[in-house]
């Protein structure tokens, strides 16, 4: 079993966090009795205000064009996005453990992409994406980086091209379902102020990095209205764990009964966002789809957006990137996109983990109204 470090952690959202002594610190899951606890399956609390570091104000995010996944392309693109927010030096220190969280959601048994598309270049990350990240990753003094995702089979990352791809990066392609390379899970807080989930269970990749990276697809969701680098740590947590009944197949748990999915969903995302935030959020918006998040839910139609979003504020980030796809980021449900469940940014902005109000974040590169494309909401 790898030999787990400890380090002094700035506190999210500056740059870096890491919850490897969270536990020891906030004392929530003493002696393993809080495994992954959660409150009963009643009406939603409000959040509260989070105790966190000032936020970079005025937010910046940045988007740059992309209209192909030629490596060269993307790994140029992504390096000129995060260089007009002053590089990734405050976020990346020589030796730093991370984790590159993808969003490969469905397995590749899980459906069929819209005609003439491949799922990288549809409704996954696509692998080139994840290559960029991790060059800028091992340039930045990376010591150990880890690619990774609750996949339902270790084939999966090979049947999308992500051993190809990222071979000569030094990355390691993990499974968050499984210990590797661990013997077993490590139990991490969300802390004061927890809404409903009070710990989950991670793969201790996830307890023991430095830095996590969301890198995710642009797209809308069936239930949460859309997926962007925080829906995407919905990804961490083995789905076994989270089912309403054994067997289920799917993390059942987060969603709830159907008459409490529209509030309990979006704050399971804000518990998992607390528990192990997002320090860089890197959004593939080259090529994606409309409809949904994948084809279990009914019929895909292809986009091409052409860009990559990236910023150090993943609520922000997400606005962005929801703006980019024509809808209002700051929208109460049940406005497009947030038809089934409460916008979660608006969740996020009064927890105070950032904005999502389009007039507070600072756009750099490609002019959002140049780049928006609108969207269909899921149906």
């Amino acid at each position: 079993m790898p030999t787990r470090r400890h380090h002094n952690s700035r506190p999210f959202p500056c740059g870096r966090f890491s919850r490897r002594n969270f536990l020891q610190i906030a004392g929530a899951a003493a002696g393993g009795a809080a495994l992954a606890g959660c409150r009963p399956l009643t009406p939603a609390p409000s959040p509260t205000p989070a105790s966190t570091s000032p936020i970079e104000t005025p937010a910046r995010v940045a988007i740059a064009r992309s209209e192909t996944y030629d490596p060269a392309l993307v790994r140029a693109q992504t390096e000129t996005l995060f260089d007009s927010l002053g590089g990734i030096g405050d976020v990346i220190r020589p030796g730093d453990k991370v984790v590159v969280k993808v969003n490969l959601v469905g397995g590749a048994n899980g459906g069929f992409p819209p005609p003439g598309t491949t799922a990288p270049e549809s409704y996954v990350t696509h692998p080139a994406v994840a290559r960029a990240m991790c060059e800028l990753l091992r340039d930045a003094g990376a010591k150990d980086i880890t690619v990774a995702d609750s996949v339902w089979a270790q084939s999966d990352f090979e049947a999308w091209g992500y051993p190809a791809m990222l071979a000569g990066t030094g990355a390691a392609l993990i499974n968050l379902n499984r210990t590797d390379p661990y013997g077993d899970y490590a139990v991490v807080p969300v802390g004061e102020g927890w809404l409903i989930y009070e710990s989950f269970r991670f793969n201790r990749l996830i307890e023991e990095a430095d830095v996590l990276i969301s890198v995710t697809k642009m797209k809308c969701h069936q239930l949460l209205g859309v997926t962007q680098s925080m829906k995407n740590l919905i990804g961490l947590a083995p789905y076994k764990f989270y089912e309403l009944k054994a067997g289920d197949g799917y993390r059942t748990g987060f969603h709830g009964k159907e008459s409490e999915t529209a509030t309990r969903l979006p704050r399971v995302v804000m518990d998992l966002n607390r528990a192990r935030p997002v320090n860089l959020s890197l959004i593939d918006g080259i090529k994606t789809v409309e409809g949904s998040e994948g084809p279990w839910n009914g019929n895909l139609r292809a986009k091409s957006p052409g860009i990559l979003i990236g910023g150090k504020n993943p609520v922000a980030t997400d606005s962005v990137a929801v703006a980019a796809m024509g809808f209002d980021p700051a929208a109460e449900y049940p406005n497009p996109p947030f038809l089934r469940a409460e916008n979660h940014l608006n969740l996020a902005r009064a927890l105070g983990l950032g904005t999502n109000l389009l007039e507070e974040i600072e756009i750099l590169g490609a002019a959002l109204d140049e780049v928006t494309l609108e969207f269909q909401p899921a149906w």
